[in-house]
């Protein structure tokens, strides 16, 4: 259905505009942008091209906080953490991962994010049983997106083996397994599930490390679709890139690049643990860099080099990763602090030609994000997916700022509750602060969550 916004301050394709109205058509697409008349549907504050999540596993959403006491071993790190995921993988159903799934969802809409991107590694029953249906828990995802209304690009996980000496799949890990025949017919099945979705929906694929899946895995899921996103974990933890370099030879990213047609399509996420030709060739082949700082700094996973990245054309999206906390201004203000502390100086991420630091941060983050999710958005332009979010300009840390200081302002000053309305491919899905279904959604998350807690 058509409508129109009036925006006091729209940040477009062209730049900072006035009291303009937008207009988006029966796709979700925008129509037009012009001058206001008085009698658009809608009327916000500041209107911005709305982000993508670009990495996210929803269903961790359900233990955050659960692995913030230290074990036995007084060096807690990303591998303590995973014994816990792995613990909680055992109790979950087919109507949790649901559940979860559409109460993340709802959470980043009113974050301001439009779209996600899940990598979606859960595939079986928890004692690696197979469903009727190879496709079911995927399913319960496309589910959950039809009901959040969020934008939304799947990304089944490919994963082989639990090491890089090959060794079986254990314990929790045996809901991820599929060997090469049958992530075919997944990525086959939903494929042809996915008609009934919105025309906006994207499929692609995810070999899920190096140390998951071996070479001739990740060459069979980057050919399944020439036109796919391709998404990976990579060099993440420092003991991840000794192992790779015992295993393989060289460091991971300068393997990945060097074996494989490393480009646009793909979306390296962490890529914590660079070394300086890395990261210059990585920038150069076009690929995303995946970063979810909210979520390294949880685990400690490290700093990414996002400065040298930048400075070589590098483009880099964020997301939320293991949901923790889910704050889309937080993920770009813990980016460039993390910068700030290693280098120990301020506004690292920025240029000449974009001196403020939120308007670079946030617009890099929205084009990145859109590429890795192969979304046709991120930008304010005709022509383009309305993926939106408003800000209340009435909200005190932003009253009385105008343009590229309004940026500034939200990622570095206050959090996401002046976030008034967000629409995903046109649906308007948050309206004064609040996604239209939050009380369903939390209510049947409320009840899930009890229930799971006290299973563990």
């Amino acid at each position: 259905m058509a409508t129109t916004i009036f925006a006091k301050q729209a940040l477009t394709a062209s730049g900072w505009q006035e009291n303009i109205a937008l207009s988006i058509d029966g796709n979700g697409r925008i129509s037009d942008i012009s001058a206001a008349t008085g009698n658009e549907d809608s009327n916000v504050g500041i209107l911005l091209p709305a982000l993508s999540n670009l990495h996210s596993h929803t269903f961790q959403r359900a233990m955050a906080g659960l692995a913030e006491q230290r074990g036995s071993n007084p060096i807690d790190d990303f591998w303590s953490w995973r014994k816990v995921m792995y613990r909680f993988l055992e109790i979950l159903s087919p109507e949790d991962i649901e559940v979860i799934a559409a109460q993340v969802q709802m959470e980043m809409l009113e974050s301001g994010y439009a779209a996600s991107a899940e990598f979606h590694y859960l595939h079986h029953n928890h004692n690696g049983a197979h469903y009727d249906n190879i496709g079911e828990l995927s399913e319960r995802l496309f589910q959950a997106s039809l009901q959040s209304g969020i934008g939304y690009t799947h990304l089944p996980v490919l994963y082989i083996r639990g090491g890089l000496d090959d060794r079986e799949l254990q314990g929790g890990q045996r809901r991820f397994a599929c060997d090469l025949d049958q992530f075919e017919k997944l990525f086959t099945s939903l494929s042809s599930s996915m008609a009934e979705l919105p025309n906006d929906t994207v499929l692609g694929v995810a070999p899920h490390s190096l140390r998951a899946v071996s070479k001739e895995g990740l060459i069979m899921a980057s050919r399944l679709d020439n036109n796919t996103p391709i998404h990976i974990h990579i060099s993440e933890q420092q003991s991840e890139v000794n192992d790779v370099v015992h295993a393989l030879g060289s460091r991971p990213i300068r393997w990945l690049l060097d074996n494989l047609d490393v480009d646009e399509r793909w979306c390296l996420i962490h890529a914590t643990h660079t070394e300086p030709s890395e990261l210059t060739d990585f920038a150069n082949s076009g690929a995303v860099a995946g970063l979810c700082p909210i979520t390294e700094a949880n685990l400690g996973d490290g700093i990414f080099d996002a400065l040298t990245f930048v400075q070589h054309g590098g483009r880099y999206g964020v997301g939320s990763d293991s949901n923790v906390k889910i704050g889309l201004s937080e993920e770009l203000r813990m980016l460039e602090v993390s910068q700030r502390l290693r280098d120990q100086r301020r506004v690292v991420l920025s240029s000449e030609e974009m001196p403020s630091n939120g308007r670079f941060l946030y617009s890099h983050a929205a084009m990145g994000g859109a590429q890795a999710l192969a979304r046709d958005s991120g930008r304010i332009e005709v022509g383009a997916l309305a993926d939106l979010v408003a800000l209340n300009d009435q909200h005190y840390s932003i009253a009385a700022l105008s343009n590229d200081t309004v940026l500034d302002a939200w990622i570095f000053a206050c959090d996401d509750d002046i976030v008034s309305d967000v629409w995903a491919a046109g649906r308007h899905m948050v309206r004064d602060g609040q996604h239209v279904l939050r009380d369903v959604i939390s209510n049947k998350f409320l009840h899930t969550i009890k229930r799971l807690r006290q299973q563990l």
